[in-house]
Order: C-alpha cells, then structure tokens, then sequence
C-alpha cells in the first residue's frame, strides 16, 4: 500500500508555459470594467456625443430645408389667383 512518490524534473519550458498562462489570466481575474474607465476614456466618450448631437442638428436642418425647397417648388407649379386668365364677368 505504501506508494513511492517520484519528483518529476520539469523543463524550463513547461514552466515558461505555466508562468505565461497565470501572467494572462491573472489581469483579466483582478482587474474588474469599472476600474478601467480612465479620464481618457471619459473624454473620448463625451466627444463621440458631442459628434452624435451635431450629426443629429445637421440632419434636422437639412430636412428643414428639403421641406422648404418642396413647399417653394409646389407653390410656384400650383397656379395661384387668376394671373393669366380671363377677367370675371360682371
């Protein structure tokens, strides 16, 4: 019953492999999103908003401005008072 343990050399390459593997996972177990964000991020952030809100005035101002060239555009094809036809009858 008795059993003869027997140590193993292990080569500096297997432990390089075993080092190399905790190295990566031991970041991604400590390190939690939350404490990630960094000014950097805050500010890059803010300006992809800052760019989303004036993309979104660009596209209401233009819109703004197909309407109006379509409302000129029906007004002048719509024929208005009676410029160019007979004077009514008394």
């Amino acid at each position: 019953m008795s059993e003869m343990i027997k140590s193993e050399k292990i080569s500096r390459r297997r432990t390089l492999e075993l080092v190399g593997a905790f190295a990566f996972a031991a970041p991604t177990l400590i390190v939690s999103h939350a404490e990630a964000q960094t000014p950097g991020m805050e500010r890059r952030e803010d300006r992809r908003e800052g760019r989303s809100d004036r993309r979104e005035d660009r596209r209401d101002r233009r819109d703004d401005r197909q309407e109006g060239r379509a409302d000129r555009r029906e007004d002048r094809r719509t024929p208005q008072g009676t410029t160019g036809t007979k004077p009514a009858e008394k």
